[in-house]
């Protein structure tokens, strides 16, 4: 009879290859949404129209940018860019949209949402003279009915939801939630409404919808005179299916547009990379990958050799998700991904680490034995910080927009799919290859049969790195001061994301490749400038605000290239990373370090969780400092690095707070300075693996990409070293220094 452990295996195996083989056929039948900076997509031009009551002025074409980018949101349209042109034009690009001409029409329509008290029907004679506000708009069956004067507007609603009653067969409706204000409103009016008999029209309510009545129920006969509905929460019904229910549901949500606006140009543009810039990237990403899988199977030698089959496993699985999710891929979202690839590769290392720690501790251990304890051994570890990272993940997600949410979906695809990497498809096959008699003949080939270099001089030398943390501390201030210094210096280089700028649209002589359009620009001066194909023969150049020599410098260097050009558009633009969105980004941000600190308390202790969140201010604080120093952009790409930094340095001080509590529980006798001085030294070969097999990656990515991804891979590079550092020489010295051990002072100095 087989064991139970063999039977575990083979369960394991099976739901491997169930992963693999499902992901495999979700990636060859799906392909992945490609972001506007890779692809490209549809453009639609808006202009807001004033009205009698309010002008199509800046301030309302912003509001109406806010509106635009929750009903976007809603649509499903992941990482969209909006901005406005002038005074009252919007631009909205849309990545992969199959029906441009119907987002169109709901972006476009004001959707002013009303309720009315019913007064009666209305005759069908001639018009009478009828009070101010007062207004006849014909039912859903045509009658025509006399209304009051609005009670509520789309102000007073928090909500809206679309929903299919199986139970009743009434099919799809949308329910309406009002706001703490609409709520008392909505139970006076249905109050008044139930003191009229049923049957009449008065008993009715009417809720309108650009000028349309969309419903007008009936008060249910239950319903008493001056008692009303309460609760705040109304269903419209009708005949809906569930497109017409999902779309009313948005635009109700959605809010009302502050002015209406008409659709002036609907076109197809160009990535905002570029083919030579994505092919570059392309490249470094394989020729840094390629360099990761040879540093790792250099130190772990046959399990290395496994954990790259595995990595190559974890991108396939990546891939289909984003694919079976139809999330939109950009280089945000790519920054996500390679925060995941380390992570992947660190949880095999956290593996193979505690598997030689393992072998070195008892002796002459079967391979497969110290591959388990070595996964039992790392699995809380690998737990937490993937846990830390999910909750970063899906705050920002559910909280943020745009790019930064883009982030938050591929992040935390990427964090499941590393932890079924390397928990289960890296045990099958490490597993497998321990039980080869080949490999049991030969325990060192497996690379966890010796220490490694790293550990055996940590072994023989034992530092004392903790012996005075108020010294590290010390450097690390110094740091934080020399960095904030940068800042009130030089100041930060916002990128056009975040201030806005100037945008020129040419028609040129002939069709000119975009990349040649980037390159002559760089040469004339504007490296940052943004470019894309609009048309057949259209050119846009997004770029700082420019003087008019400056403009006319950047027109001679687009007539050289497009065999003349002329000015189609000249216009300033907004930022799209505008005020709101960066506010619910902070908030998203702010809410994601709350969650972790209580998370980290919850599992550790309350210091331990504050000094991570202590370490990770300190690397944001030292990238930005470093940014403001070298006078490098800050932008949306700066934007994704420090995410991923964010990310990163989280994870590093979770592994070291891991083997700080398992050490204590197991000597509660030595002081906490000389356990976290212990932990420090066990975990540091991990530190280092782990650092030098993503600083591959991201140093293939500086040194061969073009100048947008140096600079992302640039500001990745100082993250991971400042967070490697901060992980050891700030967390652990801010716990010991928030940590107040009872009988401190009757114990003898470390």
């Amino acid at each position: 009879m087989l064991s139970r452990r063999t039977h575990v295996s083979r369960a394991r195996a099976l739901l491997a290859l169930a992963v693999i083989v499902g992901s495999l056929a979700i990636a060859l039948t799906v392909p992945v949404r490609l972001g506007l900076d890779l692809r490209g997509g549809t453009q639609i031009v808006l202009e807001t129209r004033s009205t009698p009551t309010t002008r199509a002025d800046r301030a309302a074409t912003d509001r109406t940018v806010e509106v635009l980018r929750g009903r976007i949101d809603a649509l499903g349209v992941a990482e969209p860019t909006l901005v406005r042109s002038g005074e009252n034009r919007v631009i909205v690009e849309l990545p992969g949209v199959q029906d441009p001409e119907e987002a169109a029409d709901v972006l476009g329509r004001t959707a002013q949402l009303t309720v009315h008290e019913v007064l009666g029907a209305a005759g069908t004679g001639a018009k009478a003279a009828r009070p101010a506000g007062e207004r006849t708009l014909p039912d859903e069956s045509g009658e025509p009915l006399r209304l009051k004067p609005a009670a509520l507007t789309g102000r007073h609603v928090k909500g809206a939801d679309a929903r299919f009653d199986q139970q009743s067969g009434a099919g799809w409706h949308v329910t309406v939630d009002f706001t703490g204000g609409g709520r008392d409103r909505w139970t006076r009016i249905t109050a008044q409404a139930a003191c009229h008999p049923a049957g009449d029209p008065r008993r009715r309510v009417a809720i309108v919808l650009d000028d349309k009545i969309i419903s007008s129920p009936q008060v249910d006969p239950s319903v008493t005179c001056g008692t009303g509905i309460p609760g705040g929460s109304t269903q419209i019904t009708g005949s809906f299916d569930d497109t017409e229910a999902r779309e009313l549901a948005l635009l109700i949500s959605g809010g009302a547009l502050p002015v209406p606006v008409e659709t002036i140009e609907q076109r197809t543009i160009g990535a905002t990379l570029g083919d030579a810039a994505i092919e570059a990237a392309a490249r470094a990403a394989v020729v840094g990958t390629a360099l990761t899988a040879l540093f790792v199977i250099a130190v772990y030698r046959l399990m290395g050799l496994l954990a790259t089959v595995a990595l190559a496993c974890y991108g396939l699985i990546s891939y289909a998700a984003l694919a079976a999710l139809g999330a939109t891929l950009t280089l945000p979202g790519l920054a996500g991904f390679v925060l995941a690839v380390g992570m992947a590769v660190d949880a095999n290392v956290l593996v193979f680490e505690r598997a030689r720690e393992e072998h070195a501790a008892r002796r002459r251990p079967s391979p497969r034995s110290a591959l388990t304890a070595g996964f039992r051994g790392a699995f809380s570890a690998i737990a937490d910080s993937n846990v830390t990272t999910l909750i970063a993940a899906g705050l920002l997600f559910a909280l943020a927009s745009g790019p930064v949410r883009g982030f938050g979906v591929t992040l935390g695809i990427g964090v499941l799919a590393s932890m079924v990497s390397a928990l289960l498809i890296t045990r099958v096959l490490a597993e497998y290859a321990a039980n080869r008699q080949a490999v049991l003949r030969r325990p060192r080939v497996t690379g966890i049969g010796r220490t490694g270099w790293v550990r055996d001089r940590l072994l023989r030398r034992e530092p004392h790195l903790m012996r005075h943390p108020r010294r590290w501390l010390a450097a690390s201030a110094a740091a934080l001061v020399l960095a904030a210094s940068g800042v009130a210096a030089r100041g930060l280089d916002l990128g056009i994301e975040f201030t806005g700028g100037r945008l020129i649209e040419y028609s040129t002589g002939h069709a000119v490749d975009p990349d040649r359009a980037r390159a002559a620009l760089t040469d004339a001066g504007f490296p940052r400038a943004v470019v894309q194909s609009a048309g057949e023969n259209g050119l846009t150049v997004r770029a700082e605000k420019l003087t008019d020599a400056e403009a006319a410098t950047v027109t001679g260097a687009v007539e050289k290239v497009g065999g003349g050009a002329e000015k189609v558009r000249d216009e300033l633009i907004g930022p799209s990373l505008g005020d709101e969105l960066r506010r619910n980004a902070l908030i998203a941000l702010g809410l994601a370090l709350g969650a972790q600190l209580l998370y980290l308390a919850v599992r550790f202790r309350w210091y331990f969780g504050a000094a991570a969140v202590g370490a990770l201010a300190h690397d944001v604080v030292i990238l930005v400092g470093v940014f403001a120093w070298l006078g490098k952009p800050v932008d949306g790409v700066f934007l994704a690095a420090l995410l991923t930094v964010v990310g990163y340095s989280v994870n590093d001080s979770v592994v070291l707070f891991d083997r700080i509590r398992e050490l204590l529980g197991r000597d509660r006798a030595t002081p906490l300075p000389r356990l976290t001085n212990r932990a420090v030294l066990q975990t540091l070969p991990r530190t280092l693996n782990t650092g030098l097999g993503a600083a591959l990656i991201l140093t293939a990515l500086a040194v061969l990409a073009n100048d947008t991804l140096t600079d992302f891979a640039l500001a990745l590079l100082i993250g991971l070293a400042v967070g490697t550092y901060s992980s050891v020489f700030t967390a652990a010295p801010l716990t010991l220094q928030w940590h107040r051990e009872p009988d401190r002072a009757a114990r003898p100095g470390p």
